[in-house]
């Protein structure tokens, strides 16, 4: 109960210090920056919306911190034929786990916790872990540690992407379906997750699930916030992050976008219910964003961990967040989303080779997207940050490819 008091005290001093706008990031010409032929991105992107295999998006694209295209296409809703803004509201889905990265390492910065930590050190639920083999379970080689969970090797799952004996334990228990969004805390899911055994030993093999979810419980045990708070109080409000919520004010239900039926079945698609509040924030899925809040947030990444003379993280957090973290005994089996010429950091992959890849990129970038099409990268090399929000989930991965394409055709020099 103190801790609820002193979350909801701590949000509502954020919410009074929130700034009523944020400074725009600064503008520049594509010749300024060294780009041309940003109109073929207008083209593709109306060419989509024409042919309705997208309902709409927004893009903004950034190089040497200066915004140099930011557009709006097609419709916000194409149920009701609200055209889409550069204000429109998406759901972010998986371009929520840097956000909780950051706050981690903000931890870690300040001394509260280790990335070397066993996770029981701040949630004792996981002591003494699991893994299911061949039907028994086992004792873990060790414990899952923050870094474990901060880059996908806890040997937790999703339950969704598999059919495992582990994934069906976590459909039985309820830990991944829409319900538990509305009847469970983030420590209520961390404890039911304690609850079930590993998929693999912490440490041996990069599985997606749900580590980023339970790192949002750390950063509440660890620092008595609630996630929503910690992150408006600490992250939002100091980058002027005014759209960013896990739970959207009434007000701005109208700026959200919405997904259209899928345009080769006719069936609809079904994304995430915001006008129901969640009472689990989701660490790693949860997040409502712009692409503007966004692109201030990649832009702190850029530009190594400050904007606007706020500084978030330091220079070495941000370069240790981008490393990649994957060693050779680490398996990367059929599930590795990365993919080809690509290690992973925390909460990002990082691209590790200019080849083994079918799109264009630099090694070095690191990147990350979200369930519905949401996008970003950062690309050092370049200087280069781009964006894009989409709500088209079966259309993601040509939009995206065609995106990041259309993006490096534009660089001149």
């Amino acid at each position: 109960m103190h801790t609820t008091r002193r979350a909801l005290a701590a949000l509502a001093a954020a919410l009074l210090a929130w700034p009523l706008h944020a400074a725009e990031l600064p503008r520049a010409t594509a010749e300024e920056v060294g780009m041309a032929r940003l109109e073929r991105i207008d083209a593709f992107f109306q060419a989509e919306v024409a042919a309705k295999r997208l309902p709409g998006a927004v893009v903004m694209i950034a190089r040497d911190g200066r915004v140099v295209h930011h557009e709006a296409y097609g419709l916000r809703d194409a149920a009701t034929g609200a055209p889409m803004g550069k204000d429109s509201i998406f759901r972010i889905y998986s371009m929520t786990k840097p956000v909780t990265a950051v706050a981690v390492l903000m931890l870690m910065e300040e001394g509260r916790l280790r990335l070397s930590d066993p996770l029981s050190r701040h949630l004792p639920a996981f002591a003494k872990p699991r893994v299911l083999v061949d039907g028994a379970e086992v004792p873990a080689s060790r414990e899952p540690t923050i870094l474990d969970l901060l880059r996908h090797t806890s040997g937790m799952t999703y339950g969704v992407f598999g059919n495992t004996p582990v994934d069906q334990l976590m459909r039985a228990a309820g830990l991944n379906d829409s319900a538990m969004k509305h009847r469970l805390t983030d420590m209520q899911v961390a404890e039911a997750m304690a609850k079930l055994p590993l998929l693999h030993h912490p440490g041996t093999q990069w599985q997606y699930g749900r580590s980023t979810d339970i790192l949002l419980a750390v950063v509440e045990a660890v620092s008595g916030l609630r996630g929503d708070a910690f992150f408006q109080q600490r992250i939002f409000a100091p980058l002027g992050m005014l759209d960013t919520h896990f739970n959207l004010p009434p007000e701005k239900l109208n700026r959200m976008a919405e997904a259209a039926a899928d345009p080769a079945t006719g069936q609809t698609v079904r994304l995430t219910d915001v006008q129901q509040p969640r009472l689990f924030l989701g660490g790693g899925e949860g997040l409502l964003s712009t692409a503007t809040d966004y692109m201030r947030f990649a832009q702190m990444l850029a530009q190594g961990g400050s904007l606007d003379g706020v500084r978030i993280l330091s220079r070495k957090a941000v370069s240790l967040l981008a490393a990649d973290h994957m060693g050779p005994e680490i398996a990367r089996g059929p599930g590795y989303l990365p993919g080809p010429g690509h290690g992973f950091g925390l909460t990002v992959s990082v691209r590790t080779h200019e080849g083994q890849v079918a799109t264009p990129g630099s090694v070095g970038e690191f990147a990350w997207g979200g369930y519905a099409g949401t996008q970003f990268w950062i690309d050092p090399q370049e200087r280069l940050v781009p964006v894009m929000m989409i709500q088209a989930p079966l259309q993601s991965r040509q939009v995206r490819a065609a995106f990041r394409a259309l993006v490096y055709q534009a660089i001149e020099d």
